[in-house]
């Protein structure tokens, strides 16, 4: 089998992660997971409506609600500047975004508005702050579902990936643990969309960018994770962050996930082990196994992820974009394509970006 190009990795990563937030519109948020199975029946395969009285009720099959236009917002703003303006995506939220939403949870594009940008609105519109002074301490993946859009852009930039993904994720979350969990999320995207497999070895490969200062995480560890030699001096900066422990779980859920001593069956049922919630905590291992395991098989990463309930949007979002990473667009199923809003748009736009990101790569 040929390698991936990276276009064609950039391009699935991109539209795997608005594959996967569309495909969990109509099934989004079911805690009950037999009423979900009544709704839907034993195994949702495709692009569903959403029920009456349900979040997002009154939008399409195949359509994004509100994180997907987020994600899109983000990948303009990156497309038309040709690289991370703050000042435009900021400018893209005033005049084109904010003016939609009025601080309500179930108000404004897509049926519904997430605790981050709430927040965010009331402190922007309502209070008149300024950009850098309206982001709140939400623990949720907010952030990570449009930042995921720059960590494609600056694959192969990773200290610009990590500065960029760690201001626009700031903009709205400020709590220190989502942060370093989102940029951690961002650095691994970035890593498969290089080529890299998402396996027992990638925390490794993150903390060898660690120690040349490309990731901005404090380690004072040698080797694996040994001890430091005696006289050894600290790095020379320290890091945003105070550990690197956000980098350090994906091996572990990686070698799980491929041990065959291990075995979450059905695969779905990891939303039960790591949690239905919205928290980075609960998300991001889920996202992290299910690519692991489903290494090549985009439909069978981001199916699992929606068919396990709870907040399966953000999971299926993060998964589709780890999946689509490591399979490419090329190897998405046609129907996904074929299904989704406005995907020959999309697909435009994510050939800019890759053309973008090799370019500045270079």
């Amino acid at each position: 089998m040929p390698a991936l190009s990276l276009a064609d990795r950039a391009s699935g990563a991109l539209l795997g992660a608005f594959i996967g937030e569309a495909l969990a519109v109509g099934p989004h948020w079911y805690y009950d997971l037999d009423q979900l199975r009544a709704d839907y029946g034993p195994w949702i395969s495709d692009y569903t409506t959403p029920k009456a009285g349900r979040y997002h009720a009154g939008l399409q099959a195949g359509q994004s609600s509100q994180a997907g236009l987020l994600l899109r917002l983000t990948l303009e703003s990156l497309v038309a500047c040709g690289a991370y303006d703050e000042a435009d995506f900021c400018r893209r939220m005033d005049t084109d975004f904010f003016p939609l939403i009025d601080g309500q949870p179930l108000h404004g594009p897509g049926g519904y508005t997430s605790q981050s940008i709430r927040e965010a609105w009331r402190r922007r519109v309502g209070l008149g702050l300024p950009w850098g002074q309206v982001g709140g301490n939400a623990d949720t993946t907010e952030a990570a579902e449009r930042t995921l859009v720059i960590a494609i852009r600056y694959a192969l930039q990773p200290a610009a990936l990590a500065a960029a993904v760690s201001s626009n994720t700031a903009l709205t979350q400020t709590d220190g643990t989502v942060l370093a969990m989102t940029v951690a999320f961002s650095a691994v995207l970035g890593l498969l969309v290089e080529g890299e497999a998402l396996d027992g070895n990638i925390s490794g490969k993150l903390m060898a960018r660690v120690k040349t200062g490309q990731l901005p995480f404090h380690a004072v560890t040698s080797g694996q994770l040994q001890a430091p030699r005696p006289g050894q001096e600290e790095a020379p900066r320290a890091g945003r962050f105070p550990s690197p422990d956000a980098l350090l779980s994906q091996s572990s859920i990686a070698l799980a996930a491929l041990d065959p001593a291990i075995r979450i069956e059905p695969a779905w049922k990891v939303a039960q082990l790591y949690g239905l919630p919205c928290a980075v905590y609960h998300q991001f291992p889920a996202a992290y196994y299910l690519a692991a395991r489903f290494a090549g098989d985009f439909e069978s990463a981001v199916l699992h992820a929606v068919n396990g309930g709870g907040q399966n949007q953000a999971r299926a979002m993060l998964s589709g974009a780890l999946a689509g990473a490591q399979c490419g667009l090329s190897g998405i199923p046609q129907r996904f394509l074929d299904g989704l809003e406005k995907s020959g748009e999309l697909c435009q736009l994510a050939g800019r970006l890759a053309d973008q990101m090799m370019a500045a790569g270079c």
